[in-house]
């Protein structure tokens, strides 16, 4: 029987971008694993668009175009002077729209169509277990990391509240025109660093995720409680897209039920254990505690329903949901890249995550 870290060099030796042979070579290798320890391990099929990442940019293009637009609005005096603010308004609120249809998979605008699946882990079948371990096992690599993505985004944020002020000031007159072109610029450089966020090259994804696949699996190498089951999740890159489909699937046995993903658990940072709703509240402070017994220093803290994990969805459908994550600055640097390969990591984290979580079960 393989062990833990042999399995995690077998995923790190190919990219895992969900709907590719990589990503099925890597549900294999899980599937294998888990049936090896005498889980019942079945496949959950999915569908889903890979233009889910063409929205940021997508967003580039829209502002580019609308900001070509104010320009003229802005500094014509013949334009009326509301114009600029009412179309600035409505060309905002369509962009963001069609940026949510986009990302979510319901506009694919023509986008491939790819299929992948997520695995079930479970010893008894589905109706005994009252608490899921959560891990996506895909991957992805962009154009710019997702530490730049954020910079990116609170740069373009300000970018467009910088416009709606030049807007709203057009109300009193047209604006001078050298004022106007250094707001384009502005805007100019927050489509260039939008443009870069579509899918470029591949990547290990040693951070994002096999950190949370080792400590899944840890975990399940020593558990034998049949209320314990695992949930291994393709395409979470694209959207939450296995998270999402399990929810809407499996919805009416989650509430009451216990959820911990497990995503990026890098060996430097603060441990935080993020809750989404009261009802996670209680979880998470079980989860810092048993952490803290293995000698981890974890936090918990609140987080939006609106964030970019695997455990939102679940918490929406009712169940107990917390995610645990380990990284800084630096970790952020690399995720979403073609580089963010094992070196400078040890996975001692992620092992160490796998075994608290085991004990008490």
């Amino acid at each position: 029987m393989s062990q833990p870290r042999e399995l995690l060099e077998l995923l790190l030796s190919n990219p895992r971008e969900a709907g590719t042979d990589g990503a099925l070579q890597a549900r294999r290798l899980l599937s294998e694993h888990l049936s090896q320890l005498g889980f019942d391990v079945e496949e959950q099929p999915l569908r889903f668009s890979a233009a889910s990442l063409t929205a940021y940019p997508l967003f580039g293009a829209g502002l580019g175009w609308l900001m070509l637009i104010q320009i003229l609005l802005l500094t014509v005096p013949a334009a009326p002077s509301w114009a600029a603010l009412a179309t600035w308004g409505i060309g905002v609120a369509a962009l963001g729209v069609l940026l949510a249809g986009v990302s979510l998979g319901w506009a694919p605008l023509g986008g491939q169509i790819r299929d992948s699946a997520n695995l079930i882990a479970t010893r008894g079948g589905m109706d005994q277990v009252r608490r899921w371990i959560v891990a996506h096992y895909d991957a992805k690599a962009q154009g710019i990391s997702l530490a730049g993505r954020l910079a990116a985004m609170i740069y373009a944020g300000a970018v467009v509240l910088l416009i709606t002020g030049l807007a709203v000031k057009r109300l009193w007159g047209p604006i001078d025109v050298d004022v106007v072109a250094g707001a384009a610029v502005l805007a100019l450089i927050a489509c260039g660093l939008a443009g870069r966020g579509a899918l470029r090259g591949s990547s290990p994804g040693a951070r994002d995720n096999a950190t949370g696949l080792l400590a899944a699996v840890t975990l399940a190498q020593q558990s034998s409680d049949p209320g314990t089951g695992f949930l291994f999740t393709s395409a979470e890159q694209f959207g939450l897209v296995g998270s999402r489909i399990f929810a809407l699937t499996y919805g009416t046995m989650l509430p009451g039920a216990e959820v911990i993903n497990l995503d990026t658990l890098d060996d430097r940072g603060p441990l935080r254990v993020w809750y989404h709703t009261g009802a996670g509240a209680g979880l998470a402070r079980e989860v810092a505690r048993r952490l803290q017994h293995d000698s981890l220093a974890a936090r918990t803290r609140r987080t939006s329903l609106f964030l970019a994990v695997d455990s939102v969805p679940l918490a929406r459908s009712g169940a107990a949901a917390v995610t645990v994550t380990r990284f800084d600055w630096s970790t952020l640097r690399l995720v979403h890249t073609a580089r963010d390969g094992a070196e400078g990591l040890d996975f001692a984290t992620a092992e160490a995550v796998g075994r608290a979580l085991a004990q008490g079960r």
